[in-house]
C-alpha cells in the first residue's frame, strides 16, 4: 500500500494539487486521504476507481504507474539546477582566488 500511497503522492505533486485539493475531490477528509497516500489505509476498488479518474487513468494504469515515468521532468531540472550551482561554485572559487591574490598584493605592498 506505501508504494501506491508513492505513486498517489507523486501524480498529485504533478498536477500541483494539495491534499486538500485531493480530498476534496474524493469528498473525504483531509486526514483520510493522508492515511491513503502513507499507505496507513487500505484502498477499496471503488476508491481506486476514482482516484484513477481524478488522474485521468484506469485502475490498471494506477498499479502500474512506475514512478520513474513521473521524474525525467524531475531529473531535467535536477540536472539543470545542479549545472548551475557547479557554475556558481566556479565562480565563487574564482573570486576567492582572487581576494587571496589582493590580499597577497595589499600585504607584499605594505612590506
Amino acid at each position: 500500500m506505501k508504494t501506491l500511497g508513492k505513486k498517489i503522492r507523486l501524480l498529485r505533486h504533478q498536477k500541483s494539487w494539495s491534499q486538500e485539493d485531493v480530498a476534496r475531490q474524493l469528498e473525504i477528509s483531509i486526514p483520510a486521504f493522508s492515511k491513503i497516500e502513507t499507505g496507513i489505509t487500505d484502498v477499496n476498488v471503488s476508491r481506486l476507481e476514482q482516484i484513477a479518474k481524478l488522474f485521468d487513468m484506469n485502475v490498471v494504469q494506477l498499479l502500474t504507474f512506475n514512478e520513474s515515468e513521473g521524474m525525467p521532468v524531475y531529473a531535467s531540472e535536477i540536472d539543470d539546477l545542479n549545472q548551475r550551482l557547479q557554475e556558481r561554485e566556479k565562480e565563487v572559487i574564482d573570486l576567492q582566488k582572487k581576494i587571496i591574490e589582493l590580499y597577497e598584493e595589499l600585504w607584499n605592498y605594505k612590506k
